[in-house]
């Protein structure tokens, strides 16, 4: 999987990271998992006329000592769809801003 880490987050880190996440995106269906929603605007090539199988996620994952965006883009309503597929250049550049953003507001050094 193609991931962006960041590991070694202190216990304050973490409880900045968990409080930003709970805040700015949807919880997922188990405990310390998110979805960064991607806006119909950044949809790619592969989701475009699959609006059934929208809306489209990538994940965030936080756990006791790690936070891990991946970068695959999901379907909220299918696991197996040729519409899920890694992020093109515009929705990595996406993530990669609300990442940058999170880490400056919350002060993460990890």
């Amino acid at each position: 999987m193609r991931q962006l880490v960041i590991d070694e987050l202190s216990r304050e880190e973490w409880h900045n990271l968990e409080s930003y996440l709970k805040r700015n995106l949807k919880p997922g269906p188990l405990p310390g998992l998110f979805w960064l929603e991607l806006p119909p605007e950044l949809w790619g090539a592969a989701q475009q006329g699959h609006e059934e199988c929208a809306p489209f996620y990538l994940g965030v994952e936080l756990t006791e000592k790690r936070l891990v965006f991946e970068l695959l883009v999901r379907s909220s309503g299918r696991l197996h769809c040729s519409c899920i597929g890694y992020a093109e250049p515009a929705q990595r550049d996406f993530l990669l801003h609300f990442f940058d953003k999170m880490l400056a507001e919350e002060r993460i050094r990890a």
